[in-house]
């Protein structure tokens, strides 16, 4: 049997890279005598796979070959028959009962021995073993031992010692034991006396271990030595222990000394608090906000708001002025200087109190006037701009307006405003006179496109409300006096008259006092007197959107250009707050336009029965582009129109996916092509720096659309030439050598002659030909990509042949199998049928 075990070990399971642990020679119940081996293998690779083996001998009875294999996680069950007595037979149920019969008791409890082994140390699953001694699951079984030795050496490769310390033997420990078996010739024929020779030389090599330990004892004596020296170190560190101690004495004196110093400190904290709660009294009853500060200083004294500040304020001085000190309390330089700041604040809030309460009355009677005149030039001047807007939008029809009633009526509104001349405002007036030829513009500006048309007319608007707002401005600032303040001119006199204050104003106080005032009191008077501006522009405006969506990019570019120069004259000026809040509106209506082109990309709808070709949002963000591109070339609000590049671009692309994902005539990958080239064509043309990105990104999803396209339609010409290589590269892959993909019956070189019979040079003209016709209808005429889909349909064709070419080189070599057509055939195919069309 061991002979056996060697021979299976070597000829079945190395090659498999199994180790045979357990044998046992069988027959089916039941059935004629037809013996084999079930074998118990583990694989030497982790992670370890268990098998129950099946072995036979071959028919011509010189070999043994393996019959078949069970995984061991798939063993329900062992049922030994008889628990008490000795049986051969037991049965072992995986997907069906197998019933086996063995040549001896023994063998069939050792292999059952080793099935449990095995099953406790790899597998989560138990095994049910039936009719089994608890023994015989514990350790080998008796009746092992009573066997004949050599049956007993085959059988002991289930114990746990072959379980965990078997290795195979390399190739020099084979050489040994063969030559040492030549050595002794009787070693077959012999065992016994072969295995009695090696337990005689076991018995020598043990004798010399024992010398070898026993050599050993001046390794014992070293460690004495050792531990001996351990223990003078342990009386080193005794020593030190007691130098810490003294150490600790020491600190305990000094800790007593700190003690002393702790009541030292206490007294010193609570001098610190005593203190504390003085300054803790002079903070909450001498400290002043700055919101209160501020209010006294600046505050708005014409709003509701403005005057409760006031007030509060007012009121919180009051009681800072009249806190009643303790004693000392004056002498304190921080008090005195407290005290100083709250008289100038009283005084300060006194004289702008005084001043507004003047400038109520005195600005009341002109504003209310001006405000009835202005409403009026403003209502007829916006009414003209809006006839022109509506008149771009219609003058397809031919229609004229009469715009030189309207300007005559504006013309005479100005002999009420020449009154004004008397009041100084004559230089005003005719710094706006321009205001009123708004409807005087000859016809011929009428005759460019609607949309420069309209660019023209806003920034006429514009351009005119510019100059009058602020010569309005600069009027009343001048004509009310606003600049002097009785205030500034006393302290000047005092100065001039050698008085010096009793406190030095800090630099620029009494100017950010009087700009402050100044500013609140003109602005107040301008937002009355043009109150209907911000209405009309904001009615004008929407108009305009309503006319055409995409005059939001203009109006966003003038009024952002604009409102940019107001604030460079006077960042707090009416003109520059109104044209502000008029951005606002402008900026809304720019978003919304954008909203709406993603809108209407979200809701296209291709038709089933023609091809797509270019959808019609891939032209609409072109045409946005180049006109946003002409609108805000150096525009100062270049950065709204990236990010609305970016939603769009970012619309454009996932809509671009749905309607080819949905598209039944036309493939999915020419959808996807022709887009993507057109906007990466158009990215291209406009070189659109935040959109690099997205250039990128469309090349990229072109390409490989295009790459995609031609793979999956080059697959027709050559449908069952491609299915062969196919199948012969999924047998590489599987493992099969390369050379020997011949041996296999599909793949054979009559298989390959045949296939390649069937695609001669004619054919495969023809086939090409027809692959021509179905790319030209997939493609639109916009784009012209087919010279280059077909120019990459060759490039792919010859890179498939080449590598057709290898394959048949690689996996049958010297076969002499070659393709019926050439590269110099595929590239005539490929320009007469090109020029034909």
């Amino acid at each position: 049997m061991t002979a056996i075990k060697h021979a299976l070990q070597r000829d079945i399971f190395t090659p498999n890279d199994e180790r045979l642990l357990s044998i046992v020679n069988v027959c089916k119940a039941g059935k004629k005598k037809k013996n084999c081996f079930l074998c118990a293998t583990v694989t030497t690779e982790r992670p370890v796979q268990v098998r129950v083996v099946k072995v036979k001998k071959s028919d011509k009875g010189d070999f043994y070959k393996r019959q078949m294999a069970w995984e061991l996680r798939d063993l329900a069950e062992v049922d030994a028959k008889d628990a008490s007595k000795e049986n051969p037979e037991f049965d072992l149920h995986f997907e069906k009962v197998y019933r086996w019969v063995a040549s001896s008791t023994a063998e069939k409890n050792s292999f059952i021995s080793c099935i449990w082994k095995l099953n406790q140390r790899y597998l989560r699953k138990k095994v049910e073993f039936v009719n089994v001694s608890s023994q015989l699951l514990e350790e080998l079984p008796k009746a092992e031992e009573s066997a004949p030795s050599g049956e007993s050496q085959s059988v002991a490769g289930g114990d746990e010692d072959a379980l965990d310390d078997y290795q195979e033997l390399n190739a020099r420990e084979e050489q040994d034991i063969e030559g040492m078996m030549e050595v002794c010739e009787y070693a077959i024929s012999n065992a016994e006396a072969f295995a009695e020779k090696l337990s005689k030389e076991l018995q020598v090599l043990d004798g010399a271990n024992i010398h070898s330990i026993m050599a050993s004892e001046k390794q014992v004596n070293i460690l004495m030595q050792l531990l001996d020296e351990a223990l003078s170190e342990v009386d080193t560190i005794e020593g030190k222990m007691s130098s810490y101690e003294e150490m600790l004495q020491s600190v305990k004196e000094q800790m007593d000394q700190i003690s002393q110093s702790n009541r030292l400190i206490q007294i010193s904290n609570t001098n610190n608090g005593k203190l504390l709660d003085e300054i803790q009294f002079l903070v909450n009853y001498m400290d002043l906000s700055k919101g209160h500060i501020r209010a006294l200083q600046e505050g708005d004294l014409s709003s509701s708001k403005g005057i409760e500040a006031c007030i509060n304020a007012s009121e919180a001085l009051l009681q800072c002025m009249n806190v009643a000190l303790r004693p000392g309390h004056e002498k304190l330089m921080a008090v005195k200087q407290q005290q100083h700041l709250f008289t100038e604040l009283r005084d300060t809030f006194a004289r702008r109190l005084t001043n507004h309460l003047n400038n109520v009355f005195v600005h009341q009677t002109y504003v209310d006037y001006m405000t009835r005149l202005y409403e009026r030039e403003i209502k007829d001047f916006f009414e003209v701009a809006k006839i022109k807007m509506a008149g771009t939008a219609k003058e397809g029809k031919g229609n004229k307006f009469g715009l030189h009633g309207s300007s005559g009526k504006l013309t005479g509104s100005t002999s009420s405003l020449n009154k004004l001349a008397v009041q100084g405002s004559s230089s005003r007036r005719s710094q706006s006179s321009s205001l009123l030829d708004m409807g005087n513009m000859s016809a011929s500006d009428l005759d460019v496109a609607d949309r420069t048309k309209f660019d023209k007319i806003f920034e006429q608007v514009l351009s005119e409300l510019e100059p009058l707002c602020l010569a309005e401005q600069d009027f009343i600032s001048k004509f009310f006096k606003l600049q002097q303040h009785p205030t500034l001119a006393q302290v000047e006199v005092e100065e001039s008259d050698g008085v010096v204050p009793s406190r030095q104003p800090p630099p620029g106080e009494y100017r950010h006092f009087i700009s402050s005032t100044e500013k609140d009191m003109v602005r107040l008077m301008m937002n009355k007197v043009f109150q209907s501006i911000e209405t009309e522009l904001n009615s004008l405006i929407a108009l305009g959107d309503k006319i055409d969506s995409f005059h939001s990019l203009y109006m966003l570019v003038k009024m952002s250009h604009h409102v940019w120069t107001a604030e460079n004259v006077d960042p707090a000026s009416y003109l520059s707050t109104t044209l502000g809040n008029v951005l606002v509106t402008v900026k809304r209506n720019f978003d919304k336009c954008i909203s709406g082109q993603i809108r209407q990309m979200e809701e296209v709808k291709i038709s089933k029965k023609s091809k797509v070709g270019i959808l019609p949002f891939v032209a609409g963000f072109e045409e946005f582009a180049e006109l946003a591109e002409t609108i805000f070339r150096n525009a100062e609000r270049r950065g709204d129109l990236d990010k609305a590049y970016v939603k769009l671009i970012r619309a454009v692309f996932m809509n671009v996916e749905k309607v080819a994902n949905e598209s039944q005539k036309t493939p999915r990958d020419v959808v996807m092509m022709e887009n993507f080239h057109h906007i990466f064509s158009t990215l291209s043309h406009l070189k659109i720096s935040c959109l690099e990105t997205e250039r990128r990104e469309a090349k990229h999803k072109y390409t490989d659309h295009l790459q995609s396209y031609v793979i999956n339609s080059l697959g027709q010409p050559l449908e069952k030439l491609n299915h062969f290589f196919e199948g012969v590269e999924a047998r590489v892959a599987q493992g099969v050598r390369e050379d020997e993909v011949s041996y296999q019956l599909a793949f054979n070189k009559q298989e390959l002659r045949k296939v390649i019979k069937e695609y001669p040079g004619k054919e495969v003209k023809k086939g090409l030909d027809n692959l021509y016709k179905k790319v030209d209808k997939h493609l639109c005429e916009e784009e012209s990509l087919l010279q280059v889909v077909w120019h990459s349909m060759q490039d792919e064709f010859i890179r498939q042949y080449k590598h057709f070419e290898g394959l048949i080189g690689r996996c049958y070599p010297g076969s002499g199998i070659t393709m019926e057509f050439t590269i110099g055939d595929m590239l005539e195919y490929f320009s007469s049928i090109a020029q034909s069309h």
